[in-house]
């Protein structure tokens, strides 16, 4: 909701009832989260076991980190005063950067054992099945988390949606390490690809133990119409919700 006065745009955020209903759809969103990251998570880490391959012990184990932060965000939004989900903001994003920290060591670790060469993996058909399924869902989750926080002005939200787009990112390297691995015995590509995925968790977990992601107000405040030059998405210079 915009107020126009003198000039200034004032800016109301969403009304109480909009609130409520991008809250209840945030907790579906994180609902339908957290069961595909678990049951990715049993499949993952038991084909991995089974082929021996790190690569897919690790995709589980990021599911495992991916619950964790949805769980984070689950919480914050259990409350049913939106002053106590905002209160809780600052902790969710904590646990949300944490996550991405972890994510980011674990996959570091084990991209330098696999290229130090610790064995050869298996292949792994249900390894490759999980890992396109995983390319498949894991954006529209991401982008419909994104969009309903951006509205909302929930910061923790547009995070979590970042943890959920790596798992994007993540997939797609795995599936492509056990694709070539499995065809043309390249087992090098996939530990490469990974390190950079590692790089980018790092850069998000800072951002989320920072606070930046999204700008979009929750409480009423006067915005200079003129400075406030927005992108294609509607987010002001500096925001990155949309990035």
């Amino acid at each position: 909701m915009l107020l126009m006065a003198a000039g200034i745009s004032i800016s109301l955020g969403p009304s109480p009832a909009r609130r409520e209903a991008l809250a209840r759809r945030i907790r579906l969103l994180v609902a339908a989260t957290i069961t595909y990251n678990v049951i990715e998570a049993i499949v993952a880490i038991t084909a991995g076991t089974m082929a021996s391959s790190t690569a897919l012990i690790g995709f589980g184990l990021d599911s495992v980190i991916e619950v964790s932060s949805a769980a984070a965000v689950a919480w914050q939004f259990s409350a049913a005063d939106h002053a106590v989900r905002e209160a809780r903001e600052q902790r969710t994003l904590r646990i949300i950067s944490v996550s991405f920290f972890a994510l980011a060591a674990y996959v570091s670790f084990d991209s330098v054992r696999a290229l130090t060469g610790s064995g050869e993996a298996e292949r792994s058909v249900s390894g490759i099945v999980i890992a396109a399924l995983s390319l498949a869902i894991m954006p529209f989750l991401s982008a419909a988390q994104r969009r309903v926080g951006r509205e909302l002005g929930s910061t923790s939200a547009v995070a979590d949606s970042k943890q959920t787009l790596l798992c994007t990112y993540l997939s797609a390297v795995v599936l492509l390490g056990l694709v070539l691995n499995a065809t043309l015995g390249w087992s090098w590509a996939d530990p490469i690809a990974a390190l950079v995925i590692a790089a980018v968790a790092v850069r998000e977990g800072y951002d989320a133990w920072q606070g930046k992601g999204c700008c979009a107000p929750t409480s009423a405040a006067p915005v200079p119409s003129a400075a406030a030059e927005t992108d294609a998405c509607g987010c002001r210079a500096g925001c990155d919700c949309c990035g």
